[in-house]
């Protein structure tokens, strides 16, 4: 590994998808970025194809430890080996890699600590998510002002950029159960600071979406009541960098 950035690819039965992404990831930042894939136990032939590839580094887990525990894992990598900004970008086809840059500058300017690419803070014409996803986004948007006082439109988002105290923090303490929505939560009841750009978003390549929104208001007051107590235990929390 040769650059200061690592993009960390959190990947679950992405067989249909993980070489077309690391294709794109590859040509577009192979002499800037460091790939990573994090092969979450998949059962299909995910982990196979992305070290035949031969693009990035590939950690396969043991267990299946869900997205919170695979994007960890890529914050302690990057916590290792010194990095000074991580980037998640989901497996799946659906974030646009030629977006990555405008993640990237608000980090490396010192704009923010963390960048989240949103879809909703800006009109579009581009792929959009259900009607009743896009009401549970908005409330998640409601609730998490009222506790971190920082407006954020998208926090399902997995598209996200950070700096190096980012990293260590969330190397230590990502959650595990919703944990953008909750992220967004611990980041801002600790002070860092957190900013959106617009980047469309495709419709997924293949395989299942691991967030169900669409499955209705149980959903909703769980991510809510995670949110709530994200707010809570964040206030014992201290920066160990």
């Amino acid at each position: 590994m040769k650059n200061k950035i690592l993009i960390i690819i959190p990947a679950y039965n992405e067989a249909e998808n993980i070489a077309m992404v690391l294709d794109k990831l590859y040509r577009e930042g192979k002499d800037n970025w460091d790939l990573l894939v994090v092969n979450d136990a998949s059962t299909d032939e995910t982990g196979q194809i992305a070290k035949s590839t031969g693009k990035a580094r590939v950690i396969d887990l043991p267990f299946n430890l869900g997205i919170g525990g695979g994007v960890q894992t890529g914050f302690k990598y990057a916590r290792k080996y010194s990095y000074d900004y991580a980037l998640q970008f989901d497996g799946d086809g659906q974030h646009q890699v030629e977006e990555i840059p405008k993640l990237l500058a608000l980090v490396e300017s010192g704009d923010a600590d963390v960048a989240i690419g949103s879809r909703f803070n800006k009109k579009h014409d581009g792929f959009r998510s259900t009607s009743i996803r896009r009401l549970g986004i908005r409330i998640f948007e409601w609730f998490s002002f009222l506790l971190i006082r920082q407006r954020i439109t998208d926090h399902t988002s997995g598209f996200r950029a950070f700096n190096r105290d980012a990293i260590h923090f969330l190397a230590e303490n990502y959650p595990s159960d919703y944990p953008e929505p909750e992220a967004v939560v611990l980041l801002g009841k600790n002070g860092f600071k957190m900013k959106e750009v617009f980047t469309q978003m495709r419709e997924r390549q293949g395989g299942v979406s691991s967030i169900s929104l669409s499955n209705g208001p149980y959903y909703m007051i769980k991510v809510l009541l995670s949110m709530f107590m994200a707010s809570i235990r964040s206030k014992t929390y201290k920066h160990e960098f």
